[in-house]
């Protein structure tokens, strides 16, 4: 029977070694990817106090007055690497649908040492490793994101080891493949709601994620006003918000890569009821996985069978290009259908 709510799977067979342990990590993860395409990791590693300290630093950044967040506003609309504003967003336009601005704001950074080897810095990189803006103020959150984005770096790894093992794939299949990754660490803020959203407008419109994986940490006393999954009935159902886990999901890559064996699936954050709107502020800190921009995803061997593959080859890079331009260009005009 398919998976109708997102699982919970403990991983700590990862950390442990245990191979049977880690086949049935395996075998759960590709139940969880076949049918909903999100999973809630447990048993993960991450030290509870790091992410906590994420979370204390990053309030103190969006408690700022606005001019001085806008001071490191993003260098440009491809370009995740900075402040972005409330309704600066509109996810929903990543899939052509038309709908009003996001009701959030978030703060963004990429990798952290870029080497000067030409690879990072020729025509082909773009924006990709694009100079981080760090904030002036609270002192500490350039130093603490940064000890977090070194953690998460690792895990994602570990997970992918686990999604080529799910796929009967040798476990280091994929890694080559994000050697020199362009992952985004962004901590989104959900402000309370003082008036009644437009007609449709929510805190982040319906959407898939661009990449591999999404690796999402919420707070420990959450707000209303959260994350829901389309499942495969066509039913919207809450994400639950399980104590020290992390909730991890598949991207547009994983799925053009497995051949819609696995789905990138639709999901969405919810308004919170009007009669709370004023205590609904929350935080989550999102980590997405990126390939390298030059690496390739096309259907795999192990993926086709009798069918044909459904997507044509995409290099990461193009791919994330042209669904950041259309998230962020919505209000413009310009390539929102490109």
């Amino acid at each position: 029977m398919a998976l109708l709510t997102v699982p919970i799977i403990d991983v700590a067979p990862l950390l442990a070694g245990d191979a049977e342990g880690r086949r049935q990590v395996a075998r759960a993860v590709d139940q969880a990817c076949k049918d909903i395409g999100f999973l809630i990791v447990v048993g993960h590693g991450v030290d509870p106090t790091l992410c906590q300290r994420v979370f204390e630093v990053s309030r103190e950044f969006f408690e700022l007055p606005l001019e001085q967040k806008l001071n490191v506003r993003q260098w440009g609309d491809d370009v995740p690497r900075g402040y972005s504003p409330v309704a600066a967003e509109s996810l929903s336009y990543s899939r052509d649908k038309a709908m009003p601005p996001d009701l959030k704001e978030s703060l963004s950074v990429g990798p952290l040492a870029v080497p000067e080897d030409p690879y990072y810095h020729c025509p082909a990189a773009g924006k990709f490793f694009e100079r981080n803006r760090w904030p002036e103020r609270p002192a500490a959150l350039r130093d603490v994101w940064s000890r977090y984005y070194r953690v998460m770096e690792p895990l994602a790894a570990r997970l992918m080891g686990i999604f080529a093992l799910a796929l009967d794939l040798p476990e280091l299949f994929f890694h080559d493949k994000f050697d020199k990754h362009k992952s985004v660490l962004r901590v989104i803020n959900y402000p309370p709601q003082t008036e009644s959203p437009a007609p449709g407008q929510l805190r982040a419109g319906e959407h898939s994620d661009y990449g591999t994986l999404t690796i999402v940490r919420h707070e420990e006393d959450p707000r209303p006003g959260g994350l829901q999954v389309l499942n495969r009935e066509g039913a919207w159902v809450d994400v639950p918000e399980v104590g020290n886990s992390f909730v991890v999901n598949i991207g547009d890559m994983m799925m053009r890569w497995t051949n819609d064996r696995w789905i990138s699936t639709m999901h969405r954050v919810v308004n919170p009821p009007r009669s709370s709107a004023l205590d609904s502020a929350r935080l989550s800190l999102v980590f997405f996985h990126e390939l390298n921009y030059d690496a390739v995803v096309e259907c795999l061997p192990s993926c086709r069978g009798a069918r044909p593959a459904q997507y044509p080859p995409v290099t990461s890079g193009d791919y994330l290009h042209m669904k950041f331009t259309k998230t962020t260009t919505f209000a413009k005009g310009t390539a929102a259908h490109g």
